[in-house]
């Protein structure tokens, strides 16, 4: 069910949900939080909204979204209610702000009334984020703040910022892409040979912050020198490679999708190892609301990464 509420105020929004509450029964019985998504009115915005519905079946919660309209049209609010089948295991409040009402200060106004009560807050930036989203007026309410570098403009400049201005309680979808790729890694070093890495190879695009994430992770973690190279294809991570006394251990994806995992003494391999899709990253990062001190880590570790300039070729 959706319900339309144009040149609407917050007070009116939530009459309406109590309305919707006494007539069709205790819709928000259950939800375990907030998460506010702030985007852009535009095409973007019904693709976020599916991907937060796809993870509310994980975690029911109330999701507020946050889409910001013209900013030279007259203030106004526009507002829609969905519920049902067209909100997932979640309720919806879409929220379009025009003209003052599309700045952040007064998103967060518009926010706090809607709010659970009791309940944990995430802050979901699927396109575009602030340069340090612990200091936005949005991201100051949240416990949790989640950003996506690959998918803003300039990914380099929006991943360099969220090294600069890293605070406890920040994540980035780049950095959940690749626990599958940890999770591999770790369990073909938890085999014979129990054998330290002596040093690291990293191959992936040039633009790719999950390359960049996983270089800086396995510097942090092994203490060991870490080299990130290009590789010959655009597939975003494409190589790791873990050297040690006995031999190689390789994780390689040269198509995006399957990939080979090599070790000595071992027989080679297959994975399924596809990107992830943002509802499922989304539904990951939602499982915990404290920091991610492990990604900090990794964000740290990337400044001890050495730069190769020679495209690693990885078999196919």
């Amino acid at each position: 069910m959706i319900i339309d509420l144009p040149s609407s105020t917050t007070s009116a929004v939530n009459r309406k949900l109590v309305e919707l509450r006494e007539s069709g029964g205790v819709f928000a019985l259950g939800r375990v939080l907030t998460l506010v998504v702030l985007t852009e009115d535009g095409p973007e915005l019904e693709r976020a909204v599916d991907a937060a519905n796809t993870a509310s079946r994980e975690h029911p919660c109330r999701v507020i979204v946050l889409a910001r309209g013209q900013r030279r049209a007259s203030p106004r609010l526009d507002a829609q209610i969905r519920v049902g089948g067209d909100a997932g295991a979640s309720e919806v409040i879409l929220l379009r702000g025009y003209g003052a009402l599309a700045d952040v200060d007064a998103g967060a106004g518009m926010v706090m009334p809607l709010l659970l009560p009791d309940a944990p807050v995430v802050a979901w930036w699927p396109n575009e984020a602030p340069a340090s989203p612990s200091e936005d007026a949005v991201g100051r309410l949240a416990q949790r703040r989640i950003t996506d570098a690959l998918s803003a403009k300039n990914p380099v400049k929006a991943f360099e910022a969220r090294r600069k201005d890293y605070a406890p309680g920040d994540t980035d979808l780049t950095w959940t892409r690749l626990t599958q790729w940890r999770a591999q890694l770790a369990a073909a070093l938890d085999v014979p040979p129990f054998e330290g890495i002596t040093s690291a190879v990293v191959a992936g695009e040039a633009v790719s912050p999950s390359t960049e994430l996983i270089a800086g992770w396995l510097a942090a973690s092994l203490g060991v020198k870490v080299k990130r190279s290009p590789s010959e294809k655009d597939n975003g991570l494409a190589l790791v490679r873990l050297t040690r006394p006995s031999g190689d251990v390789e994780l390689a994806r040269p198509d995006g999708k399957t990939a080979r995992l090599s070790q000595p003494g071992q027989p080679e391999r297959l994975i399924a190892l596809a990107r992830r899709q943002v509802s499922d990253c989304l539904a990951e990062e939602l499982r915990r609301l404290d920091p991610d001190e492990v990604y900090a880590e990794a964000l740290a570790g990337v400044s001890k990464v050495t730069r190769g300039r020679t495209p690693v070729k990885v078999r196919a």
